[in-house]
Parts: C-alpha cells; sequence; structure tokens
C-alpha cells in the first residue's frame, strides 16, 4: 500500500511516521503534487498555526491538490482544521473540506487552561474509523482551537463546551487529537484508516 504524509510548514511528521512503522507500515513524505495525487492513502498531519500553513500549501497549489483527492485522506490536529472552512486563528479561510467553523477556546474561568494539554475522552463515535474503539476511550489532546460541532462531526469531545474531535466527508477524515500519540486507542484508529 502507498501511504503518503503531505509535507508542509506544520511540525510532527515523525511522530506520524514511528507509528505507522509500528503497525509495519512504511511511509512517504512529500510535497510533491504527482506523488500525493498517486498514494492510496493521504495523511495530512499537522501541528502549528493556520495562516502560516495555508500560506505555505498556497504558494504550492496544494490547497487545490488536496481538496480534490480522491482516495482517503486523514487530517490529524491542525491538518483537519485546515480541512474546515474557517478558522479564527489569524482570520484564516481554509479548504473548506468541512463547513464547520475552528474557533478558539475561550475559559469560563482562570482555572482552565488553554490551550488543551493531555488525554481527554473521546464520545458518540461514528464511522467505520472507530470500529473496535469503545465510547469514552481516552486521546491525547494538544489543542487551543476547535471545530464546532456540525453535519460532519463523527467524534465529540468536551474542553469548556462540547466539540468535534472528529469529522467526515466523503473520502476525507479528520481527528483533533493525536492517534499516534494516543496508545491502543489511536494504533486502532489508524489501523481502520489505513483499511478504509
Amino acid at each position: 500500500m502507498n501511504i503518503v504524509i503531505i509535507q508542509y510548514n506544520a511540525g510532527n511528521i515523525q511522530s506520524v511516521l514511528y507509528a505507522l512503522a509500528r503497525l509495519g507500515v512504511e511511509a512517504t513524505v512529500t510535497d510533491n503534487v504527482e506523488t500525493i495525487q498517486a498514494a492510496d492513502k493521504v495523511i495530512f498531519p499537522g501541528v502549528g498555526e493556520a495562516s502560516t500553513a495555508m500560506q505555505y500549501l498556497q504558494e504550492r497549489a496544494l490547497d487545490k491538490v488536496v481538496k480534490n483527492l480522491k482516495q482517503p485522506v486523514f487530517g490529524i490536529c491542525l491538518g483537519m482544521q485546515l480541512m474546515c472552512a474557517y478558522s479564527e486563528e489569524n482570520n484564516t479561510t481554509c479548504l473548506d473540506i468541512f463547513e464547520e467553523q475552528v474557533k478558539l477556546f475561550k475559559p469560563t474561568d482562570a482555572t482552565i487552561k488553554v490551550p488543551q494539554i493531555g488525554w481527554n475522552t473521546i464520545s458518540n463515535l461514528k464511522s467505520n474509523l472507530f470500529k473496535g474503539v469503545p465510547e469514552e476511550s481516552y486521546a491525547y489532546f494538544v489543542h487551543g482551537y476547535y471545530a464546532a460541532l456540525g453535519d460532519h462531526t463523527i467524534g465529540t469531545a468536551q474542553y469548556i463546551q462540547p466539540y468535534s474531535c472528529a469529522l467526515h466527508k466523503d473520502n476525507f477524515y479528520g481527528v483533533q487529537f493525536h492517534p499516534e500519540k494516543s496508545a491502543k486507542v489511536g494504533e486502532q484508529i489508524i489501523q481502520n484508516f489505513l483499511s478504509l
């Protein structure tokens, strides 16, 4: 199976490679349009800031490439947020694959820290991405922005308010948490994506 990880101006690729290696899977890291289009599966990870990441994609016409992919695509963390319509992070127009908006967490009191860092439960799980994953499983999150609940929500988490921890539309899947850092649960989700 030909797995491609999109290289763009955002970190976290190494830990995704390690997670795939633990499953016995090799992946190619590239921003080459032809290589991305020829992949069986595409992973769109990311840790970073929305506007600079979108700028990098646009400068290389990767924004159009990603939107037009027909094979399964898996956005992780910032990757999922960039697949939404808009992010409040530096007022960024995103890829508009999912109609959901990405918003900044607004703490309701001084004890609540933003970004959310650490383990949180995921629930209301729908789609084959979560096959074999129990409700209320723990996943690892690091994020100050969240995707609102909407028509494409296939999983929810609660931090300050409920939000989308996973989205799905057509061949596009996204998760807000880091499956590559989420132990057995994350491994199962990555395996499920590879089996789609």
